[in-house]
């Protein structure tokens, strides 16, 4: 895939949703119906973290049994994680970091990713390796909105999703910098609410962030 159709893939996926909710499931029993709730409060693209062992088999329910999602996978570390991605069918993946080996992985893979940056070092690299929107990460610790609007002079062409200390409250702002296309967050689906199963919680916190958000 080339860097061109690539980024043309990413565009489309982060337009149809602004909002990315950063979701680590802690048991597979919990995955489908999260995912229904977050679908049901409008938002469906959605990104699963690898960070629970039953993270892969999660992703693979959710595509099954909830088509109107849009499914990615989260903290891809290594080459080996990102073939995974390709493996299960995800639609895209995202990364916290950028390693010139997972670089060089992606650009060769027919994934769409997103690698992760927090500097401009990070950034020239992933702008070298043909990637032009890169996951901010983490957000509001490498520098927050100032930082981002600093990167936009040197880097008018590169684009970010913002993750990390977002909430609620200030996704708006965020989304208003015009140099960001989307932003995540685990603030949608927190980890207790998933363990106590209230996910119409959930839905209306989506409803509430997409309507805050027009």
């Amino acid at each position: 895939m080339t860097a061109d159709t690539r980024s043309q893939r990413l565009d489309a996926l982060l337009a149809a949703s602004p909002v990315i909710p950063v979701i680590t499931v802690p048991e597979l029993a919990h995955a489908v119906p999260l995912a229904r709730a977050l679908v049901a409060g409008g938002i469906t693209t959605l990104e699963i973290t690898l960070r629970t062992p039953v993270a892969r088999d999660a992703a693979k329910a959710i595509m099954a049994e909830v088509p109107e999602a849009v499914v990615g996978l989260g903290t891809v570390l290594t080459p080996a994680d990102l073939e995974t991605a390709h493996d299960l069918g995800a639609r895209f993946a995202l990364s916290p970091g950028a390693t010139p080996e997972l670089l060089r992985a992606a650009s060769q893979s027919d994934m769409v990713f997103m690698p992760g940056i927090a500097t401009p070092s990070d950034l020239m690299q992933v702008l070298a390796a043909g990637f032009t929107v890169a996951k901010f990460f983490p957000a509001v610790p490498a520098g927050g909105m100032a930082a981002l609007k600093a990167l936009g002079g040197p880097f008018p062409q590169a684009r970010f999703c913002p993750t990390g200390g977002i909430g609620e409250a200030d996704a708006k702002a965020w989304l208003a910098l015009p140099n960001v296309a989307a932003v995540g967050g685990s603030w949608l689906a927190p980890e207790a609410e998933i363990r106590a199963g209230n996910f119409s919680a959930i839905t209306e916190r989506a409803r509430r962030t997409l309507a805050a958000l027009r």
